[in-house]
C-alpha cells in the first residue's frame, strides 16, 4: 500500500513555485525592455547619422542645405534630400515645379496634401522615424508624421529676430515665405555660412509625433519640419503651432504640451525624445550624439545659433 501511493505538490509548494516564477519574470522583464530600448536608441541615433550624412551628400550636389521649408505647404526638406537617403523613386514621384502655384493651376495645386503628391506624404520612412515613438497618421488621407526636425535657430519658425530678449543669430536651414518663386529664389544656407563651426552648430534633432490630428510630426507640412532652441530639449513648456495643436491630457507622460501660437508666442517646437534623459541631435559636421535635456539653456541655444559668435566649449 505504501509503495503505491504517489507524490504531488502540496498547494503550499505550488504557491511557493508561483511566486518564485513571478519574481523571476518581474526581474527578467525590465532588463528584455532595457535591452530593447537601447537597441531602439541606437537605431535612432543611427538614422540621424543618415540624415547628417545625406545633407552633406546634398550639399555637394548643389553647394547648399536644402531650404527648410517653401512656404506652409509646397515641400519641406524631407523632400529635397529623399535622392540622398536612398529614396530616388519617391524624390521623382513628386511634384516639385508648381509651388506657389504660379505655373499650371490654383494656388495650392501642387501642395504636399494634393493627389498628385500623396504617394510621397503617405510613404512611412525608417529613416524618418524613431523606433521608439508611435508611427502616427494625420487625418484621413493617411498623411504619415515622422519624428526628425531640422535647425531653425533660437526663436521661432518664422525667425523672429528678438523674442523676450533672445536674439536670433543665424540658422543652418532658412524657411521661404508664402511667395511666388518668381519673386525671389528660394534661400538656403551652405557650409561657409555656418561661421560658428560645423562641430559646434545643430543640424538635425528629434521630434515627436502628436497625436491623432495634432500635427507635430507631419513634416511635409512647414510647422512640423522645424525646431527651434528657445525651448530647451524635452521641456515642460508648451510648444506652439498655428493650428491642430493638442495637448493629450488623458497621457501626461508623453510630454506634449501645446497651445495655439500669439503675437506674443509665435510657432515653435522643441527638440523632443521618448529616451530618457534627453534628446540626439546631428551637427554640421555629421557627428551624432546625445545631449541631456539638464543641458545649460545658454549652451543648448548658442548650439543653435550659425552666426552668433559664441564660445560653446564642451558640452
Amino acid at each position: 500500500m505504501a509503495a503505491s501511493r504517489r507524490h504531488g505538490f502540496t498547494l503550499i509548494e505550488l504557491l511557493v513555485v508561483i511566486a518564485i516564477i513571478a519574481i523571476l519574470i518581474a526581474l527578467l522583464l525590465p532588463a528584455v525592455q532595457q535591452a530593447r530600448e537601447a537597441a531602439r536608441r541606437t537605431q535612432c541615433k543611427n538614422n540621424l547619422k543618415q540624415l547628417g550624412l545625406a545633407m552633406h551628400n546634398y550639399h555637394d550636389v548643389h553647394n547648399g542645405l536644402p531650404v527648410g521649408q517653401y512656404g506652409c505647404c509646397w515641400g519641406t526638406w524631407m523632400v529635397s534630400v529623399l535622392p540622398f537617403v536612398e529614396q530616388g523613386p519617391l524624390f521623382n514621384a513628386y511634384e516639385h515645379n508648381r509651388k506657389y502655384g504660379t505655373t499650371l493651376g490654383p494656388a495650392d495645386d501642387a501642395r504636399y496634401s494634393s493627389p498628385v503628391n500623396r504617394t510621397v506624404v503617405q510613404t512611412r520612412l525608417a529613416v524618418y522615424t524613431c523606433p521608439s515613438d508611435t508611427p502616427g497618421i494625420y487625418s484621413t488621407n493617411n498623411y504619415t508624421k515622422h519624428n526628425y526636425l531640422v535647425n531653425f535657430g533660437t526663436t521661432s519658425q518664422v525667425q523672429t529676430p528678438t523674442l523676450n530678449g533672445v536674439q536670433w543669430r543665424g540658422a543652418p536651414f532658412i524657411r521661404n515665405s508664402d511667395s511666388p518663386l518668381s519673386s525671389g529664389a528660394a534661400r538656403n544656407q551652405s557650409f561657409r555660412d555656418l561661421s560658428d563651426g560645423l562641430s559646434s552648430t545643430l543640424l538635425l534633432s528629434e521630434g515627436l509625433q502628436g497625436v491623432g490630428n495634432d500635427l507635430r510630426g507631419l513634416g511635409w507640412w512647414a510647422g512640423a519640419t522645424q525646431f527651434s532652441t528657445y525651448l530647451g530639449p524635452n521641456s515642460n513648456l508648451p510648444d506652439s503651432l498655428s493650428s491642430n495643436c493638442t495637448t493629450d491630457t488623458n497621457r501626461p507622460q508623453m510630454n506634449l504640451p501645446c497651445v495655439a501660437t500669439t503675437t506674443a508666442n509665435p510657432a515653435m517646437l522643441a527638440a523632443r525624445s521618448r529616451h530618457v534623459g534627453g534628446v540626439h541631435v546631428t551637427l554640421g559636421d555629421g557627428s551624432s550624439r546625445f545631449i541631456s535635456q539638464n543641458l545649460d539653456i545658454g549652451v543648448w541655444r548658442s548650439l543653435s545659433t550659425s552666426q552668433g559668435g559664441e564660445v560653446v566649449g564642451e558640452f
